[in-house]
C-alpha cells in the first residue's frame, strides 16, 4: 500500500467529491489543495476562484493563501470581492465552497468565531471573514476539520456560518433557499448528511481507520450503518498532489 498523510488523504478525499462544471470557492491551507487537486484529476473542467477576485487562473505554482498574487496567475478574470461573492450567491453556477473551523455540529452548522462564552471567551478566532455568506449563498459547501470530540459538538458556542439549522427543512423556512453542508472532510474519514433529516453521518472511514474510533472522537451520538471504506490514493493521485500540486510542499509541510 503506497505511504500517504492525512492531509493528503483529506485533499484527496474532498477532490473525489467535485464534478466537472462545478465551480469551487478556495480558501487557505486544505482547501487550496483539495480544489487543485479536483481541478488536475478529477473534474478538469472544474473552475476555481478566490475571493480575492482571481477566476479560474492555471495555478502552475500553488498560492500560500488567496491574497497570494498567484491566484491571479493565468486568470480568465481578475476581478475583486464584490464580483467573488456574487459568483458564490449566482443562481445559474453549481457553486462550492470549501470552509474550515473550530467546531461543527451535527447538522453542520459552523463556529469560526470563539470558544466559550462570546463576551468572555477562552479563545477568539478570526471570525466569519466570508465564511457565512459562503455557506448561505453557495449552492453547497465542503467543510475541512480535525476529527476531535472538543471539534464535533452537540451544540457549537457561537453559530457563525448556518448548515442545516436544526435539521429538515429548517435551513428553507429561515429563508436559505439553496445550498448546505454536503461533507465534512476529517483526518479520519468523510461524514455526510441525511436526505430526509439532514442529520450528519459516517460516508466513509479510511483505511487504517475503524468507524468506531471516528464514534469515540464525535461528540454526539452519529450513524456509522452506511460507512464504508475510502479507497486509498492511488500512485497518479498521489504522484500529481506531490510533484504537480504542491512540490515545494507549501501546505502538504
Amino acid at each position: 500500500m503506497n505511504s500517504y498523510t492525512e492531509r493528503e488523504m483529506m485533499a484527496i478525499s474532498a477532490g473525489r467529491l467535485i464534478k466537472n462544471g462545478d465551480i469551487l470557492f478556495a480558501g487557505t491551507g486544505v482547501s487550496m489543495l483539495a480544489a487543485t487537486v479536483a481541478k488536475r484529476i478529477h473534474a478538469p473542467r472544474a473552475v476555481v476562484f478566490f475571493e480575492t477576485g482571481g477566476i479560474d487562473p492555471i495555478l502552475a505554482e500553488l498560492p500560500m493563501a488567496v491574497a497570494d498574487p498567484r491566484v491571479m496567475y493565468g486568470t480568465c478574470l481578475n476581478s475583486g470581492l464584490v464580483e467573488a461573492f456574487s459568483i458564490v450567491g449566482h443562481r445559474k453556477l453549481h457553486t462550492i465552497a470549501f470552509l474550515g473551523a473550530a467546531q461543527v455540529d451535527r447538522f453542520g452548522n459552523l463556529n469560526s468565531t470563539c470558544i466559550g462564552d462570546y463576551h468572555r471567551p477562552k479563545v477568539r478566532f478570526s471570525g466569519s471573514g466570508g465564511g457565512c455568506d459562503a455557506a448561505s449563498l453557495a449552492s453547497g459547501f465542503i467543510v475541512f476539520m480535525q476529527h476531535e470530540k472538543k471539534k464535533f459538538v452537540e451544540k457549537l458556542d457561537y453559530l457563525t456560518s448556518p448548515g442545516w439549522l436544526t435539521g429538515e427543512a429548517s435551513r428553507k423556512k429561515a429563508g436559505l433557499v439553496r445550498g448546505g453542508p454536503l461533507a465534512v472532510v476529517t483526518n479520519l474519514g468523510v461524514m455526510k448528511f441525511d436526505e430526509a433529516s439532514k442529520a450528519m453521518y459516517l460516508a466513509e472511514y479510511y483505511p487504517s481507520v475503524s468507524p468506531c474510533r471516528i464514534h469515540e472522537n464525535t461528540g454526539f451520538e452519529v450513524d456509522l450503518s452506511r460507512a464504508v471504506e475510502s479507497a486509498p490514493p492511488s500512485p497518479e493521485e498521489l504522484r500529481i498532489l506531490r510533484d504537480e500540486v504542491d512540490p515545494q510542499r507549501l501546505i502538504l509541510g
